[in-house]
């Protein structure tokens, strides 16, 4: 498996962020790939508080150790959905609904996919990827992909059907995923990914105040294409008048500048 891979113009790592990835010739790996950047993490789950970080789970939990109001929200999920691993295919004739109805409610500078975009990402994907279904009275409310990696899960992509949200469906999803990643497969850690930069998101205070997930910090590296670096100097220092705008450049600039500034915590 290739340590990087391209993710909206810049190379990520392929590799959970406890596995450093090797960062040699990467002015070289930036040209030839295209991309505007290099992006990856260091020292995870240090113990110093930091700018940047990663939402993980690592504790085997049984639903008494959730609170009250958390089980009663989980056993509710349970009686109204089912929730279960299944084939890509299925996620390839039943996923689009959801992944649609669910990005319209996003406040994202980002655009939805068209269904043949979205069909085509799927089918791309490896079989590092694992698929689950939400159910309602046989109809699929929503889906999962996980990518897993040396016992490590990451919920890499999450879409809920919004007008199925009264049945609690991520409270029966992320308890039963929960238990089968750490309690029955006995792995590291799941995570739901780092500090989201890109686009506001509530998934990541809800997993840590409902389901015992912590903030595992760590260091941010950036590495620039040559032009985007002398772009980037130029233009920090104004990043307060892009923050002014709400439109899909300014939100872009705004959303690299900020990138930017976590970079600079660590210098």
């Amino acid at each position: 498996m290739s340590e990087w891979r391209k993710y909206n113009g810049a190379l990520i790592p392929s590799l959970p962020p406890h596995v450093e990835v090797d960062t040699t010739d990467l002015e070289k790996r930036i040209r030839d790939g295209g991309v505007f950047f290099a992006r990856w993490t260091t020292n995870f789950d240090c113990k110093k508080e930091t700018a940047f970080w990663y939402v993980i789970c690592d504790e085997k939990l049984e639903i008494s150790d959730y609170s009250k109001n958390t089980r009663n929200q989980i056993r509710r999920g349970l009686r109204n959905c089912e929730v279960k691993i299944i084939d890509k295919k299925i996620v390839l004739e039943e996923g689009f609904e959801s992944y649609t109805a669910a990005f319209l409610k996003y406040n994202t500078h980002l655009e939805a996919k068209s269904e043949d975009e979205f069909h085509q990402e799927i089918e791309s994907l490896s079989n590092e990827y694992e698929f689950w279904g939400i159910y309602n009275k046989g109809n699929m409310i929503g889906y999962c992909q996980n990518k897993v990696v040396n016992f490590c899960c990451d919920y890499s992509t999450i879409k809920f059907h919004p007008d199925f949200l009264k049945l609690y469906p991520s409270y029966a999803l992320f308890y039963t995923m929960n238990k089968y990643y750490l309690n029955e497969k006995n792995f590291k850690y799941v995570s739901d990914g780092a500090r989201s930069i890109s686009h506001k998101t509530n998934i990541q205070s809800f997993l840590i105040h409902k389901f015992k997930f912590r903030k595992a910090y760590c260091k941010l590296h950036i590495e620039y294409s040559l032009m985007l670096r002398f772009i980037v100097m130029f233009i920090y220092p104004l990043r307060f008048v892009f923050n002014r705008f709400n439109n899909k450049f300014a939100v872009k600039i705004t959303t690299l500048l900020l990138q930017e500034k976590i970079r600079r915590s660590f210098l």
